[in-house]
């Protein structure tokens, strides 16, 4: 069987103004990168605003594992095969983050017969945007580093530098350091660290702004520490958010590419769901929008993640409003909730199916609680048999809805039109009643504890009493409206990613909270969930190479 790296060189690409030209992009809005990317130009960009926007379709996932769910893969296929059945459909996806490509996850442009490409340069450094995202985010950190070197004027206390530097790699000995060491021409020592790039909230304000002054505004309202007063210091008090803005400008652009079948994907921004937002860009999304009938896109890690930061961050800022969703899971995943082990998954187990269908059905529950119709994409896998999809299509009916077998991985579109044909009877019955799930006036702590318990089935949070006093400053500080980001493992309902399935009356432990004042959210890091993740014990790294005629082999 070929691998997605070979599937996806044998793939004859069209040129990407074709591309553009069935999406409706003239020849003159595009900034091609190459033959068979680029971005498309911001000035025709808002020329289409005032175009009526088509539907939005989220596909989510359950809580992964090692089995693999195929989300992504999913959300190529749907569209595909949208298009195949004559519906225009444009795709909108994150970009890849270099720390997965070279740690556990690997890329991020599908699989099979289902990707976007090409699959190489997405999956690497693409167009260049998480540089300049890296590069921005560093920018700032040098600045406010310069400013307590040349007598800090604005009386910034080093001890409560909240600014941190970035680097698109995973990297556990950056966690935390020292910085300015070696002497007084060096600066001031102070503790310091790094987080992945797709964690820093430069990367939520790109993903979040709509347009380039929104973007500067935002990237200004950046709060880099404190006074020794506790008064807030921003990038705009720097005077740093036209610099900021300056070096993300042609990054801001989305990009275009296509699909193995040719159709038009826009990928564009990648913060995790599991220390951030997990969206891509509102830009793209909206644009995708204006153009299509449809689109579709995809929200990180599982519903209980991704598609709850999705609707109550994403949509709520952007005024967004999803017309359907499609949760994302296969056999061998749900055997795994079900507790068998990765090795054994090739053997018949309905009755570890059965065990296991309660995290995806706990998905579909809490979509529903945000008024959209679900149905569930089974990605399935050759070893799959017939009782064991029997019994998560007979645990779906019992939810009211259904779930729809899909070979697109080995079929392409072909292998998602039943799934397809669902999801437009969702958008043409228009029965979506979008509704984030708290209000917005709910204090932050009220908003952490709907998450906890309408999402996670907790029977309480645990805050500790200087966390819960830090949200009160946030609170009398103007900022009590603003939703929350909650930073935990995507493996588990709970903080505990060994806790599979569907746990209740477990405790959500929040370790620290931060204000993200530039992204409009305030981010609640619980368990032992980490800004900067490290490498696995045999890193992805290992094995790529470049092969006898300079191929990139290993990839995936």
């Amino acid at each position: 069987m070929p691998t997605d790296l070979e599937i996806a060189r044998a793939a004859t690409l069209k040129p990407i103004r074709e591309i553009a030209e069935k999406a409706g992009i003239p020849d003159d809005a595009l900034e091609p990168y190459g033959k068979f990317k680029a971005k498309v130009g911001l000035d025709f960009i808002g020329s289409v605003q005032d175009r009526p926007d088509g539907a939005l379709v989220l596909v989510t996932g359950i809580n992964p594992t090692p089995a693999g769910e195929g989300k992504t893969t999913t959300t190529v296929g749907l569209g595909d095969a949208l298009n195949a059945i004559g519906v225009k459909t444009m795709i909108a996806l994150r970009e890849p983050s270099l720390g997965p490509c070279f740690g556990v996850k690997g890329g991020a442009t599908g699989g099979g017969y289902a990707q976007v490409l090409p699959m190489e340069d997405i999956n690497l450094h693409f167009t260049g945007d998480f540089h300049a995202i890296t590069s921005a985010n560093n920018l700032l950190a040098t600045m406010v580093d310069n400013h307590l070197y040349w007598g800090n004027g604005l009386g910034l206390d080093a001890r409560r530098v909240s600014w941190r530097r970035a680097l698109d790699m995973n990297d556990r000995a950056l966690r935390s350091v020292v910085s300015s060491l070696g002497g007084v021409a060096n600066g001031f020592p102070r503790e310091d660290g790094f987080d992945i790039t797709v964690a820093s909230e430069v990367m939520a304000v790109f993903c979040l702004a709509r347009d380039l002054p929104d973007l500067q505004a935002r990237l200004g309202r950046m709060i880099v520490g404190q006074t020794r007063e506790g008064k807030a210091v921003t990038a705009a008090d720097l005077k740093a958010d036209g610099a900021l803005a300056v070096l993300l400008r042609d990054a801001f652009a989305p990009n275009l590419v296509q699909t193995i079948e040719g159709s038009p994907a826009l990928v564009h921004g990648g913060p995790f769901a599991n220390i951030a937002h997990g969206c891509n860009s509102v830009m793209a999304t909206r644009l995708g929008l204006k153009l299509a009938d449809v689109v579709v896109t995809e929200a990180g890690f599982g519903a209980d993640l991704g598609a709850e930061k999705f609707l109550d961050i994403k949509c709520r800022q952007a005024g967004l409003a999803p017309a359907a969703c499609v949760v994302v899971a296969t056999v061998r995943a749900l055997k795994m909730h079900g507790g068998v082990a990765k090795a054994d998954l090739g053997r018949e187990d309905v009755t570890a199916v059965k065990r296991g269908v309660v995290n995806l059905a706990r998905h579909v529950e809490n979509v529903g609680k945000f008024g959209i119709p679900v149905v569930v994409g089974l990605n399935r896998f050759n070893s799959d048999t017939d009782a064991e999809v029997a019994a998560v299509q007979e645990a779906m009916r019992a939810l009211g809805t259904e779930a729809i077998l899909c070979t697109h991985w080995g079929d392409g579109a072909r292998g998602a039109t039943d799934l397809a044909r669902a999801v437009k009877g969702m958008i043409d019955g228009g029965k979506a009643a979008f509704a984030p799930l708290y209000n917005e006036h709910v204090s932050l702590a009220g908003k952490i504890e709907t998450i906890a318990r309408e999402v996670y089935r907790a029977a309480a949070v645990a805050i500790p009493p200087p966390v819960a006093a830090k949200l009160r400053r946030f609170e009398e500080e103007g900022f009590r409206d603003l939703p929350v980001c909650i930073a935990k493992t995507q493996y588990s309902f709970s903080a505990d990613p060994t806790a599979l399935g569907a746990p209740t009356g477990h405790v959500l432990p929040v370790r620290e909270v931060r204000l993200s004042a530039g992204a409009g959210f305030v981010v609640a890091v619980c368990g032992e969930i980490m800004t900067m993740p490290g490498l696995p014990r045999r890193p992805a790294a290992e094995s790529i190479r470049l092969d006898a005629e300079g191929r990139i082999d290993g990839l995936f």
